[in-house]
């Protein structure tokens, strides 16, 4: 959703509250793509406190589907946080690179919502996300999800500088 931010330039403290929609179905973040299972309105603020310059204040709510860390199954995590964001709009692209402060969710004098709100998500994502406190994970041998069956696999980890000596217990074996 795009937001005509014009209308807020006629006047210095004029402030205005936008409830636009997230349109994005999938976030595609630095660990793949997620998709987006529900989201509410965003709620924003934003101000002009003069000489082109806008404050940006909001709140987002939406839902997230990500793999869990240890066996890999679908899990829906809820996020919520505050957005922050100051908007210059005299500054150039030279300029705001320097900062490294790039905003590539103003277009001219066009507001990217869902732009915004992938920003600020890559600052928000959670670090685990595991689907249980006890999940057994994978078997790193045949892929099976160990929280709904087990496996046959050999689960001593083999040590490699005791692989000659367990050839030769194999070859004992044999005869």
């Amino acid at each position: 959703m795009l937001i005509n931010l014009t209308e807020l330039f006629t006047l210095e403290g004029k402030e205005k509250t936008y409830t636009p929609h997230i349109e994005m179905k999938a976030y595609h973040g630095p660990g793949g793509e997620y998709e987006v299972v529900s989201a509410e309105p965003v709620v924003l603020r934003i101000m002009n406190l003069g000489g082109r310059k806008l404050e940006v204040e909001g709140k987002a709510k939406l839902s997230l589907t990500f793999p869990c860390d240890r066996c890999l199954e679908p899990v829906p995590v809820d996020l919520d946080f505050e957005i922050v964001r100051t908007i210059d709009l005299d500054e150039t692209e030279e300029e705001r690179m320097e900062k490294l402060e790039e905003q590539p969710y103003v277009n001219g004098y066009n507001l990217d919502v869902d732009q915004l709100v992938c920003d600020e998500l890559i600052l928000n994502l959670p670090m685990k996300v595991l689907c249980s406190e006890n999940c057994k994970g994978i078997c790193n041998r045949c892929g099976t999800n160990l929280n709904h069956e087990t496996c046959d696999c050999d689960i001593r980890s083999a040590d490699p500088r005791m692989a000659v000596i367990q050839d030769i217990f194999k070859k004992f074996k044999e005869v």
